[in-house]
């Protein structure tokens, strides 16, 4: 039904990313890194619920690179999600500046490098974080066997909680550029910002194209077996009797 309707596709995708920045980002305000794991985690698993019926539910543009390079999603809507997604981050992080208390703008939800991690170590942080997120929507979405009707949200948002309680004190496990971008947009703060951009799309296309290769490739045709007479039929493109 929603075939070619770029437009509600992208509102989907653009409240989808706007929760995630505002909420993720804003529960930054507390300080505490459980707080902030399923603050990300169940805006994550909400949405994905409420709206990945619709849009797929990616919230990411790192996410989305992985459907375009595995050729599930085409590029024309790539780039609408792609502006649906960076403007909500840009947006959201905008609203945040505006209703947090001063004091709390020190952590507006700029992703930032732990002290002593240099920017590689960070960047391949990213990506292993990305790379759990991006297999496990691809393996209960993207599968046709997989569980995207019952339990996907809830293991996607999960995958978000895991991440953000291993590497929230190293990166901020963004894992989207997305939600790096509004915060760092609104607050012009862009120290190791291509850290938040190369990592999560790295570990999202390997994550994409590593499922899409060995579990969503149709397998070879099995070799015809023998019929009732006992003869085995020559397979496709062999000669009778070679």
């Amino acid at each position: 039904m929603l075939d070619g309707d770029y437009v509600r596709r992208a509102v989907a995708e653009f409240v989808g990313a706007f929760a995630l920045i505002f909420v993720g980002a804003g529960s930054g305000v507390y300080g505490n890194i459980l707080v902030a794991a399923f603050a990300n985690g169940l805006v994550i698993a909400v949405m994905v619920s409420a709206v990945g019926f619709i849009s797929g539910g990616h919230f990411n543009p790192a996410v989305t690179l992985g459907f375009l390079v595995t050729r599930r999603i085409s590029a024309a809507l790539a780039a609408v999600y792609w502006l649906a997604q960076l403007g909500a981050a840009a947006l959201a992080a905008l609203l945040l500046r505006w209703v947090l208390p001063a004091p709390a703008t020190l952590r507006s939800g700029v992703p930032a490098l732990a002290a002593g991690l240099s920017s590689g170590k960070g960047v391949v942080i990213e990506a292993v974080l990305t790379f759990f997120l991006v297999w496990v929507i691809f393996a209960t979405a993207a599968d046709p066997r997989g569980t995207f009707k019952q339990i996907a949200g809830l293991a996607i948002g999960l995958t978000i909680v895991l991440d953000v309680l291993m590497g929230g004190g190293l990166t901020g496990a963004a894992m989207n550029p997305a939600r790096a971008f509004g915060p760092q947009l609104v607050d012009d703060r862009w120290a190791n910002g291509w850290v938040w951009y190369v990592g999560p799309a790295a570990g999202g296309v390997i994550a994409a194209v590593v499922y899409e290769l060995l579990y969503l490739r149709p397998p070879r045709p099995a070799p015809v077996g023998p019929p009732e007479t006992g003869v085995e039929e020559p397979a496709p493109g062999e000669a009778a009797g070679s």
